[in-house]
């Protein structure tokens, strides 16, 4: 498994999906400042990454989960990550919205399911699990058993690790921060110096670099 999540890193890093601006911290919609600026999305744009990953995702799944019967992708970002992954293991899909829409049938479950389907929860990026965990919630009341979740990259934030095993939910993921900061320094991509301004940020996200505004 550290083989995969230094690959993945490589390839997160490589299609600039994470970008790490030490000196030119990003702001979250949260208010945090940030170092790291992380958009999965992007690694759909490049089929041979795109393919990887995805078979990454159907080998973690299979190993740490067994067969699942349905695969959820999480809104927005998942959606795309999650279709793939069902198609790859020809089991039907749906995607889980954080909210109802605004008009229709005010869905937040888009695709079928009637309840007692075995399911993993495709997602593309954990920070504190709120939102991911929102989508198990929904799922789990619409009668699925949740089987746990996976994901692409993780920050390895201390709340969201306590937030997934309050909520009963196994979380793997392919890559992680810590990964891509090694893989980061290995390749020359950040300086030494920079190294204990990354590692701070992750030990107290929210209050570093004067925190929300």
């Amino acid at each position: 498994m550290a083989q995969v999540r230094k690959q993945i890193a490589g390839f997160l890093l490589q299609s600039k999906a994470i970008i790490l601006e030490p000196a030119k911290p990003f702001r979250w919609a949260s208010g945090w400042l940030s170092p790291i600026y992380c958009d999965n999305r992007i690694t759909l744009s490049y089929p041979g990454i795109r393919n990887h990953i995805t078979e990454a995702f159907v080998e973690t799944i299979l190993t740490h989960f067994g067969q699942p019967g349905l695969i959820a992708g999480v809104a927005t970002g998942a959606i795309a990550q999650g279709a793939l992954v069902a198609d790859r293991m020809n089991l039907p899909l749906v995607y889980v919205r954080s909210a109802p829409k605004a008009h229709g049938r005010q869905n937040l479950i888009e695709g079928r399911i009637t309840g007692g389907e075995k399911v993993v929860v495709v997602e593309d990026l954990v920070s504190t699990g709120g939102s991911s965990l929102r989508a198990v919630e929904i799922l789990r009341e619409s009668g699925a058993e949740v089987l746990g979740m996976a994901a692409i990259f993780t920050y390895g934030f201390r709340v969201a690790e306590d937030n997934f095993r309050e909520a009963g939910v196994p979380l793997v993921t392919l890559s992680d921060y810590d990964t891509l900061i090694s893989l980061a320094l290995e390749s020359g991509y950040i300086r030494k110096d920079q190294l204990k301004l990354l590692e701070d940020w992750k030990k107290d996200p929210s209050g570093w670099g004067g925190g929300n505004p």
